[in-house]
């Protein structure tokens, strides 16, 4: 469906500071466990949107006001699910 990336994966936190260890975290696991670092990374966990860039994959960390905002389920309503957990 676009260029952009083959998969995004979309998350919530309930707080700043629990946003800023989820991206953390990935960062740290997904370079241990694969390897690999993000070519970017963009926002603050204190304005609520962490977008972590690894190519193929975009991971968008949210707080729930925000992720509610950009809707982005909505946006890419078309796009497959491959995993929805709730």
């Amino acid at each position: 469906m676009t260029i952009i990336a083959d998969f995004f994966i979309i998350c919530s936190a309930q707080s700043d500071r629990q946003l800023k260890t989820i991206v953390e975290t990935v960062s740290v696991e997904t370079k241990r466990e694969h390897g690999i670092l993000p070519h970017h990374i963009e926002g603050e966990a204190e304005n609520g949107w962490v977008l972590i860039d690894y190519g193929v994959v975009v991971v968008h960390a949210f707080t729930p006001e925000t992720r509610s905002y950009y809707d982005l389920e909505g946006f890419w309503r078309e796009a497959t699910v491959v995993v929805s957990i709730q």
